[in-house]
């Protein structure tokens, strides 16, 4: 079983009552805004079970994100390989989705540090990047917040976005393990 906490957190496998509300997120405009569609609900089930499947065969994926508080699952972050061809690849990706319900709240900030020091610390990774495209303001407020830097010159079209998509022009962001460890709590 993979897992790690943060403060208000808990990142871990994937579990069967986590597809209806992971499929309500995939169904809301909100939520899917700066992706190309909304997903179905076999849609949902079936990348749910692929990101837990990535999980067990590389030991590290987007994990659930549950609030330790309630117990309620409100999305997943993690990282996973860049499975696309770009310049910046092969790299390994920081990602997040949350429910709209839970924006507003610290959550992707916390799980996203959360993460970034589980991949740097526990998984050994140097560097992560992270992408999304360049309307998508909360996501990159979020990479920001957690230290990571843009360089114009690597920004990109995403290749799975046909020419002249909305939302085919893409920025990149990148952020490598700081020298010092962590100090213990």
């Amino acid at each position: 079983m993979q897992h790690f906490e943060t403060d208000r957190l808990i990142l871990r496998d994937w579990r069967g009552e986590d597809l209806a509300p992971f499929a309500a997120m995939n169904t809301d405009p909100k939520v899917m805004e700066f992706y190309p569609e909304l997903l179905s609900r076999e849609e949902s089930d079936g990348l749910a079970m692929r990101l837990q499947q990535d999980m067990d065969t590389v030991g590290f994926g987007l994990y659930a994100v549950e609030v330790k508080s309630s117990g309620d699952f409100i999305g997943y972050v993690g990282i996973s390989e860049v499975r696309f061809p770009a310049a910046f690849a092969p790299a390994v990706e920081i990602g997040w989705r949350l429910a709209a319900a839970a924006w507003g709240q610290g959550y992707a900030t916390e799980a996203a540090r959360g993460c970034l020091a589980h991949s740097f610390y526990e998984i050994g990774f140097d560097n992560l990047v992270s992408f999304t495209t360049r309307i998508n303001t909360k996501s990159i407020a979020v990479m920001e917040r957690i230290g990571m830097s843009r360089n114009l010159g690597e920004d990109f079209e995403h290749p799975k976005l046909p020419e002249g998509h909305p939302l085919r022009p893409h920025v990149l962001y990148r952020i490598g393990r700081p020298s010092a460890t962590p100090s213990a709590q």
